[in-house]
């Protein structure tokens, strides 16, 4: 397995076959790989045996010349630390080059959230009565409720949902399965969603009635990520001051006002599905900031 090219192609297909990361995760190896075995084939260096942390800090500090940005040199280094560690475990390599470069710092920056009565303002213009609006509706409201990942949301199917109990099954990172809670009033609005949507019968290009996904397009398939932008765009521009942000900020408001309403950080930490809870504690960050803000906004002598 010396030779880069070919280490490459077996850890990605590691990765992919045994760790089951997402065709998104290991395309974003890929590229980070290719980079440095570009860089590596300039310096004559094609033999995995043979690539000291001297080519890798060379390799960084080029990138961070170039303008790549931290959090950018952070993510690769962590997918060449993996990859090192990958080729021990095959045996090609004692030692990780890798894990002689340290990870550069940088500022945890704060989640974008909208505050409650702004969440508010945007489900509740979202009056109409036809098919799209109460699933535009319905899926905005499940967003918030739940705090899931848009990835998670768009492949849920109608089966993955029980709107008798208030919960739905969702598939997040590496596979991994959780339970999350879902709101009477999400719950409201994806019945009427629902009811609506039984008067369709959604056919494919070959006549044959499309999946069952839970949040369907025009057409009766899924909805994408780049759709569920579009849909949260649209109606954002019809509500007066609110300012525009990602699908992914719902998520972050889902959990900043739990936090903010007194919710254990550990609880919010599974409803999100974070492996890590320093990953949730940045939430924490954010509340007392609105704590700040609400302070300096009402008291007299602030």
């Amino acid at each position: 397995m010396n030779g880069l090219d070919f280490a490459v192609d077996a850890f990605l297909r590691e990765r992919t076959m045994t760790r089951g990361s997402s065709n998104r995760t290991v395309e974003a190896y890929g590229r980070d790989l290719e980079a440095l075995v570009n860089f590596l084939g300039q310096t004559s260096v094609v033999d995995v045996k043979a690539i000291r942390p001297s080519h890798l800090r060379s390799f960084m500090a080029g990138e961070l010349e170039r303008g790549l940005a931290k959090s950018s040199l952070a993510r690769r280094l962590s997918c060449y630390r993996s990859f090192f560690d990958f080729l021990i475990r095959e045996g090609e390599l004692e030692v990780n080059p890798a894990r002689a470069l340290s990870l550069p710092k940088q500022p945890k920056p704060v989640p974008s959230f909208y505050y409650p009565e702004e969440v508010k303002a945007l489900l509740e213009s979202i009056s109409g009565t036809d098919l799209w609006s109460l699933r535009d509706r319905a899926l905005l409201e499940f967003l918030y409720a739940a705090g899931v990942r848009v990835s998670e949301c768009v492949g849920l199917d109608v089966s993955d949902v029980s709107l008798q109990e208030g919960t739905a099954l969702v598939f997040g990172k590496g596979g991994k399965e959780r339970y999350v809670v879902v709101g009477h009033k999400a719950i409201e609005s994806m019945v009427r969603y629902l009811d609506a949507r039984s008067a369709h019968v959604f056919v494919d290009s070959n006549g044959k009635v499309a999946a069952q996904a839970l949040f369907v397009n025009r057409r009766g398939g899924r909805l994408t990520d780049r759709s569920v932008r579009r849909i949260l765009d649209l109606h954002i521009r019809r509500v007066a001051g609110l300012s525009h942000i990602s699908p992914h900020a719902l998520r972050h408001s889902f959990a900043t006002h739990l936090l903010d309403g007194g919710a254990d950080l550990r609880v919010v930490q599974e409803l999100l599905g974070h492996a890590s809870l320093s990953t949730t504690q940045i939430y924490t960050h954010t509340s007392r900031d609105r704590l700040a803000q609400v302070y300096h906004q009402a008291h007299p002598r602030a």
